[in-house]
């Protein structure tokens, strides 16, 4: 059985209101909720964010909050209300954007480098400070866009409360996939999980299970100590019914066991 949980991001869902994407989530029987800082929870909007962890407490949803910060582009002062936001929602766990997003890793200078390290260590040490971890997205166009790059921030980084996500990169062949995983591993929080091609086209996960299987099997132990999530992100025609089966689908890759009384055929 994989250490991980299945979950959401809400990204998935933009134009659902956060009660519906509650009730998918729990009718899914998923572990815990992303939820996304452009669209459902605002950085600041502090009231919506203790109304939506409402909602998740009582279907027995965790949380974790998907922030659009991208030090260093972003200071201290940009972390402040989407941190805010992250503890009134009841997350354990912030994700920011390393260095200015829609740009590649190999175009920055040493110097730009270390600056983006400089501030995610400040971040984090704030964030830490409210309880909360701070975890990087890994994505195309990011100073987390291939592994040695990311493994290089982490280092220069140097705070035991920065960590990364990962997913492959579209179109990824599996056993560059699980080379990545070995790379940078030990410093994988959670995972975003999701069936693409390299032209972005999307599919039923069940068409990748086992290239997921797989490259969750080759997880290597992680620093990481608290509850990790597999977050379902970005199903084929951002239809409920697709999410409710992908869902299902992640929930047999991870083995997750049913409790009493219940079969893998209430999934079907």
């Amino acid at each position: 059985m994989s250490d991980f949980e299945a979950a959401l991001c809400t990204v998935t869902f933009r134009k659902l209101p956060a009660d519906e994407i509650v009730a998918l989530a729990a009718k899914a029987r998923l572990a815990a909720v992303e939820w996304a800082g452009d669209a459902h929870v605002p950085p600041g909007d502090t009231a919506t964010a203790r109304t939506v962890r409402r909602l998740c407490e009582s279907a027995g949803l965790k949380t974790s909050y998907g922030s659009y910060v991208a030090p260093p582009s972003d200071d201290l002062s940009a972390l402040a209300p989407a941190l805010a936001t992250a503890v009134a929602l009841g997350a354990s766990n912030i994700r920011i954007w390393p260095g200015t997003r829609q740009r590649d890793s190999k175009d920055y200078s040493a110097n730009e480098r270390r600056a983006a390290a400089d501030a995610i260590r400040d971040m984090a040490a704030e964030a830490a400070r409210h309880g909360v971890t701070v975890s990087l997205e890994y994505h195309p166009q990011t100073l987390t866009d291939e592994s040695r790059s990311a493994l290089s921030l982490i280092e220069a980084v140097g705070h035991p409360n920065v960590y990364l996500y990962w997913q492959p990169r579209p179109g990824l062949p599996l056993d560059d996939a699980v080379a990545e995983i070995a790379r940078i591993g030990e410093h994988i929080s959670h995972v975003h999980v999701f069936a693409w091609d390299r032209a972005r086209n999307r599919f039923p996960l069940a068409s990748a299970a086992d290239y997921w299987q797989t490259a969750l099997a080759a997880m290597p132990a992680s620093r990481w100590t608290g509850r990790r999530f597999a977050m379902l992100e970005f199903v084929a025609g951002d239809e409920p019914a697709a999410f409710l089966a992908d869902a299902a689908t992640l929930r047999k890759i991870l083995k997750v066991e049913f409790p009493p009384g219940a079969s893998a055929a209430a999934d079907e």
